[in-house]
C-alpha cells in the first residue's frame, strides 16, 4: 500500500511540474514573440532554448540543439541526420557542421 502511495504521490508531482511547464512555454512564446517584434537578442536565446527542448523531448541531451545532434549523426551516416542537415543547409550552408557541440550530447569519433 505504501509503494502505492509513492508512486501517486510522485505521479501527482509530475503532474505538477508539467502543468507548471505549460504556463511557462506560454510565457516564454509570448516573451520571444515580444523580443522578435522589438528586435532584441532574447529572441535568438530563446529560439535555442526551444531547440534544445525539442532535442530532449526526442531523446537527445537536454543541453544540446537538434542540429548539434544532427551534425554528429551526419558524419556517423544517419539517414534522418544527413536529410535534415541538406535542408538546413539551404538556410545556412554548413550549418549542422558549425552548430556541432563536442562537449554535449553523444561524443565525437
Amino acid at each position: 500500500m505504501r509503494t502505492l502511495q509513492r508512486a501517486i504521490g510522485q505521479r501527482l508531482s509530475l503532474l505538477a511540474i508539467w502543468l507548471l511547464c505549460q504556463v511557462a512555454a506560454a510565457v516564454a512564446s509570448a516573451w520571444m514573440l515580444l523580443a522578435i517584434v522589438t528586435g532584441s537578442r532574447r529572441a535568438w536565446t530563446l529560439a535555442v532554448s526551444y531547440d534544445q527542448l525539442a532535442n530532449a523531448a526526442f531523446g537527445g541531451h537536454e543541453d544540446e540543439t537538434i542540429s548539434s545532434r544532427a551534425g554528429k549523426a551526419a558524419r556517423r551516416g544517419k539517414r534522418w541526420a544527413c536529410v535534415l542537415c541538406r535542408l538546413l543547409d539551404r538556410l545556412d550552408p554548413g550549418h549542422c557542421e558549425k552548430a556541432i557541440e563536442p562537449d554535449r550530447g553523444t561524443a565525437l569519433r
